[in-house]
């Protein structure tokens, strides 16, 4: 039966034996709440693009909150955005599912545990207001999958104003709860607004608020006043780059400010203390070389011609290269987490055991999951987890796998169509992250006993993931 077959036919939803254990404070007898978990995930945010790594948009609130919090400086995700999501919420890496790039399909069958499910098992309420993108159709929306309540966009981008995707079957893509709907505004606006109600009407039970913005996914836009913000930096020589890249920069700032906006409904609530605040981006972000995202529709139509930054690093959104999967991230937790960088390596795999040790939830069955638990690594407990090997699997080939400071690349064949490779070598590269973090320094050749058991990794990984991927989509689960 192929995946395709096994959503047809739906699978019923499954008990999996969650439990919630009593926690304590470290250092007293006291017993811990349950903390709130208030995740934001930005799109296409790349490394370069905040103000706390030097970049030249303003984002005041962010930085705010990295410099007090625990930074992740080498938090790693996948190229594009669905698997990275898909990975988020299940503690596994997206290619076990055969999800490899962004996608309209299904990403997961009905029943799969997730990080909403397993939270909303313990006792929390769930809630997600943005952009969803695993599975585009509202059979396969986020209610289905452990959040009480979810609002924005099904797919994977949006016209900021008239919330349009490409035309087809999803072009009206915005909804609240599984009804399609149609809302005036700004898409940053709405989604910051929606998740600042429903947090107003919250009372006693935790709760998991996961905030997924379009921002800053093409096409880009934002309020006037955001774009005059930048009226008098000069981005480019070229008069249509530099205003595309003015929008670009608005666009951020917008979201920071939206990011402030949730918090601060926090604090007045006097929550803030009990609430754990996640930062990341899904993938780096593009440096296009022609224009973009007038194909999302809308009035006008916004065509982009060039939007981030992924500062030093190499390579960009749809690549293995660090500019394609090492983002901005941190974690803000007042009063709970003192201020550091950690320099060990992290995933968006990590998420799931994370969160769910942080909140006391246990799960009664092995989920499988490729991540780990990095709470002692946030609280400084523990300061590198040990020897790890993070995979990430691309869907033309370009693959990578981080093994210690040694990180092997595959070479798909869309880094030369889209120019960011030339010559007619695509044999591994292997590079020395902690040596060499923009991946200047081929060694290869220098290496090949390094390149050998790397690449012996790498092929075990993805014979795991035909293995898991059979498993996932022709078996139910055992509970």
């Amino acid at each position: 039966m192929d995946r395709r077959q096994f959503l047809k036919n739906g699978t019923a939803a499954m008990a999996f034996g969650w439990s919630r254990f009593a926690g304590t404070r470290r250092g007293t007898g006291e017993s811990a709440p349950a903390p709130n978990i208030l995740l934001f995930l930005i799109d296409d945010l790349g490394w370069g693009d905040v103000g706390f790594h030097g970049g030249v948009n303003r984002t005041p609130v962010i930085d705010r909150l990295a410099k007090s919090g625990v930074e992740l400086a080498q938090h790693y995700v996948c190229p594009q955005c669905s698997p990275t999501r898909l990975s988020l919420l299940t503690g596994r890496y997206s290619s076990r599912f055969g999800v490899n790039a962004a996608t309209n399909d299904p990403a997961m069958p009905l029943g799969t545990p997730t990080l909403a499910s397993a939270l909303k098992s313990c006792g929390y309420q769930t809630a997600l207001t943005g952009k969803w993108h695993l599975g585009s159709d509202f059979s396969h929306g986020p209610n289905h999958y452990g959040f009480d309540h979810s609002y924005g966009n099904m797919t994977g981008a949006c016209h900021p104003w008239d919330h349009t995707y490409r035309a087809g079957t999803f072009e009206r893509t915005w909804h609240r709860n599984g009804t399609r709907i149609d809302e005036q505004g700004h898409a940053t606006d709405l989604i910051a607004g929606e998740a600042v109600r429903w947090l107003e009407e919250r009372r006693d039970r935790p709760w998991f608020l996961y905030v997924p913005f379009t921002a800053v996914h093409l096409p880009v836009d934002a309020p006037r006043p955001w774009i005059d913000l930048y009226k008098d930096v000069p981005f480019d020589k070229d008069p249509v780059l530099d205003e595309s890249k003015r929008r670009y920069a608005a666009m951020v700032s917008q979201m920071d400010d939206a990011v402030g906006k949730i918090v601060a409904a926090v604090d007045r609530q006097g929550r803030l203390e009990n609430t754990m605040v996640v930062f990341f981006s899904d993938n780096g972000s593009f440096t296009l070389k022609e224009g973009s995202g007038g194909e999302y529709g809308g009035n006008p139509p916004l065509i982009s011609y060039a939007t981030g930054s992924n500062g030093p690093l190499r390579g960009e959104k749809s690549t293995t290269y660090e500019g394609g999967i090492r983002v901005p991230a941190f974690v803000y937790w007042k009063g709970r987490l003192s201020r550091r960088n950690v320099t060990a390596p992290t995933s968006a795999v990590d998420w799931m055991p994370t969160l769910m040790s942080a909140a006391g939830c246990k799960p009664a069955i092995d989920l499988r999951w490729d991540g780990f638990d990095m709470l002692r690594l946030l609280t400084g407990e523990v300061t590198r987890p040990g020897a790890r090997t993070i995979y990430t699997r691309y869907e033309d080939g370009m693959n990578a796998l981080r093994d210690g400071d040694w990180k092997l690349v595959t070479l798909g064949t869309s880094a030369w169509a889209r120019g960011l490779m030339s010559g007619d070598d695509r044999s591994p590269q292997l590079f020395n992250i902690a040596e060499d973090p923009v991946e200047a320094n081929n060694l290869a050749r220098v290496r090949p006993d390094i390149l050998s058991q790397l690449g012996r990794k790498l092929a075990d990984e993805m014979a795991l993931d035909e293995r898991e991927k059979r498993r996932i989509w022709t078996e139910r689960p055992s509970r």
